[in-house]
């Protein structure tokens, strides 16, 4: 009978699994994660998750200017980073948002691509969506791609996504006080005033104006929109009800 292979002998190389093939059928990264496999079109514009193959051109985008004076006050904290920091932090939020996605507490980061080009982004968040039925949106877009009509394009497209897929009935926004271009696209989304707030931000108070949104008050625009992707196990994931479902 041959002897047991000691500790720094190699297995006999039947011994050893060959892991080079798949085992399995084949699954793509839009199986595994269903926020990848979402797409909502409108116009020029297409938006989705941003996946790891997207964070090289992410980041080149974060080193371009978003804002005109970047001492204004509605300057985000995060952009207000050395320019290092700012890329290696965003690459961080974007992996915490997926591992913390859940019908809970979720949020999308959608990627904004104008012509197979990425300008900007646009999130859609919602927090005990199930019973809330409430979302929040936030949004930038680099310079260059700002004053084109892209801002309100790409928040009536989230907020179709909202509203006639997921069954929103209420979707929030705000905006830096004295931010009037924000302002102007909130409104011409047909968002109303909503109060104000104040936000600790860097140490310091920050009032912010608060927007409402309804599907009653919602102005859609001229531009169709468009979604796929809206899985039976994303909606489970975001706490929406099934597709065709009726919604309170």
């Amino acid at each position: 009978m041959p002897a047991s292979p000691t500790p720094d002998q190699p297995l006999p190389d039947q011994a050893l699994p060959d892991r080079s093939s798949p085992v399995g059928p084949p699954q793509d990264l839009d199986a595994l994660h269903p926020p990848f496999a979402l797409r909502v079109r409108s116009g020029p514009l297409t938006l989705r998750v941003l996946a790891d193959r997207d964070l090289p051109e992410y980041a080149e985008l974060l080193r371009r200017p978003i804002f005109v004076d970047p001492d204004a006050p509605h300057v985000f904290p995060w952009y207000a980073r050395p320019e290092q920091e700012r890329i290696r932090e965003a690459m961080r939020f974007q992996w915490r948002l997926r591992s913390e996605l859940s019908p809970e507490s979720w949020s999308l980061p959608l990627g904004i691509w104008a012509d197979g080009r990425l300008i900007g982004c646009q999130d859609v968040k919602g927090k005990q969506f199930a019973v809330r039925r409430t979302v929040t949106s936030g949004s930038w877009l680099t310079r260059d791609m700002q004053g084109r009509g892209y801002g309100g394009l790409m928040r009536r497209a989230v907020l179709v996504l909202a509203f006639d897929h997921l069954g929103a009935v209420r979707a929030e926004s705000a905006a830096v006080v004295g931010n009037e271009r924000s302002y102007g696209v909130s409104r011409s989304c047909g968002y109303v005033d909503d109060g104000t707030e104040i936000i600790e931000q860097n140490g310091r108070a920050v009032e912010h104006q608060r927007f409402l949104v309804t599907p009653q008050t919602f102005r859609r625009g001229s531009r169709s929109v468009e979604v796929e992707g809206l899985t039976p196990e994303l909606r489970a994931l975001l706490g929406a009800p099934p597709a065709g479902a009726e919604t309170v």
